[in-house]
């Protein structure tokens, strides 16, 4: 951003100055939606309750039943599910480009049966065993009520069109099968999710999933537990080789950084039985995708190499099968994309700090930008998401409000200022 030129930011954070200034969003209204929603269930596949609440808000505040969508990602995905991701399109009243906010609707198994309580500034879950579900029904719920605000007070504004995804915490495998063509073609995206809403992320790793069966030959334990080769001892020895040689947990190698973690193990039904087979799942992440590539061929050969060694009193080992996808590929957008200029001038015209960042997560924005449409995230003021200790920051929450409104009004933006 360095040269004689104001930079993209630059402009945008001066042109917000002059710019008038959009109402200040219902924010009661807001923290009401944003309770209510935490409170539905909903864990990834089984979002339909949630979803079919959000329309109901959008059709009592006067949306159009055919401006209403669901697709059929659902269909698509390797988990199936109840319904597909759900979107609601607005003409423009301004001539400009379509923007695009949108926010995930599932939660972890964690969150189910969460019931949020206020105290003081913040949300947290009245039950100590659960989590919040701010994650990512705060992202839900800003652009909910953006959208809601349009409606409302009938307020001046480009092309809008509204998504909630699906299934994101399974792989994003909603915005990976979202149907764009009811999304009316936007140039500019905006995904709320996790963390400050000052903090704009342009950037993502990616990450590959694997499922490792491991075959090996059953026996009983006490009377003959030389002719079995237990499945667990395997999978024992090829995790902590992968932990010895650097490649699990946090990996750095040669300049180069990833993550992987085997992160669920069922194995075994019996204690005098020599396990016969262990089911495991896995994943490798990483900014770079050959460094990723490389993590995921570490992990291959520490599970073929303990099969190997794991034998019997005849000689005889088990056997490996892995299988693996692709759940995202990383990105990184420019400083100067346009989304990323539109964020940084709204944040700063709600009187913040805009700051840029990347993040090691995975999110929708990950598969919206792979499939061509470059997507900034902005956090909605989730804490800890995944955990008991999720709370939900009302201050950061209401100043997302006031970010999307900006966004959705296209405040200080030049293409904004011919009516249709």
């Amino acid at each position: 951003m360095a040269g004689s030129n104001r930079s993209a930011v630059g402009q945008a954070a001066e042109a917000t100055r002059y710019a008038p200034q959009p109402p200040e969003p219902d924010l009661q209204r807001a923290q009401g939606l944003v309770l209510e929603m935490m409170a539905i269930p909903g864990r990834s596949g089984h979002e339909r309750l949630v979803a079919e609440w959000i329309v109901q808000r959008l059709r009592e505040a006067g949306a159009p039943r055919a401006a209403i969508r669901f697709d059929d990602a659902h269909r698509k995905s390797l988990h199936g599910g109840e319904i597909g991701n759900l979107i609601f399109r607005l003409p423009g009243t301004l001539r400009a480009s379509r923007r695009l906010l949108m926010a995930h609707l599932d939660t972890v198994p964690l969150c189910e049966g969460a019931r949020p309580v206020v105290r003081g500034h913040r949300v947290l879950p009245a039950d100590p065993a659960t989590a919040l579900g701010a994650d990512d029904r705060a992202g839900a719920a800003v652009v909910l009520n953006t959208a809601l605000e349009i409606l409302h007070r009938k307020l001046t504004h480009p092309p809008l069109v509204f998504c909630w995804t699906v299934q994101e915490e399974l792989g994003m495998f909603g915005a990976r099968h979202l149907r764009l063509s009811l999304l009316g073609r936007p140039r500019l995206a905006f995904n709320f999710d996790g963390g400050s809403p000052e903090k704009i992320t342009i950037g993502a790793t990616g990450g590959f999933r694997m499922e490792i069966r491991i075959q090996g030959i059953a026996s009983h334990a006490g009377n003959a537990p030389e002719q079995g080769v237990s499945a667990i001892a395997i999978a024992a020895l090829a995790i902590a080789e992968l932990h010895k040689t650097g490649w699990h947990g946090r990996i750095e190698k040669g300049g180069r950084f990833g993550t992987s973690n085997v992160g669920a193990i069922h194995a075994g039904e019996a204690t005098n039985v020599v396990t016969p087979q262990a089911d495991i799942r896995a994943e490798a992440r990483s900014h770079d995708p050959a460094f990723r590539r490389r993590i995921v061929r570490a992990i291959q050969q520490a599970f073929c190499k303990a099969a190997r060694l794991v034998r019997n009193v005849q000689g005889r080992h088990g056997k490996v099968k892995i299988q693996g996808r692709l759940d995202y590929e990383s990105f990184r957008l420019s400083p100067d994309e346009p989304c990323v200029v539109a964020a940084a001038g709204a944040v700063r015209s709600a009187g913040a700090e805009a700051r840029l960042a990347i993040t090691d997560g995975g999110l929708d924005a990950n598969w919206m930008t792979a499939r061509g449409i470059p997507t900034v995230t902005l956090g909605c003021g989730q804490v800890n998401p995944h955990t008991t200790d999720e709370r939900l920051a009302l201050d950061e929450f209401r100043q997302a409000c006031r970010i999307a409104l900006r966004l959705a009004c296209a405040i200080g933006e030049p293409e904004s200022a011919d009516p249709v």
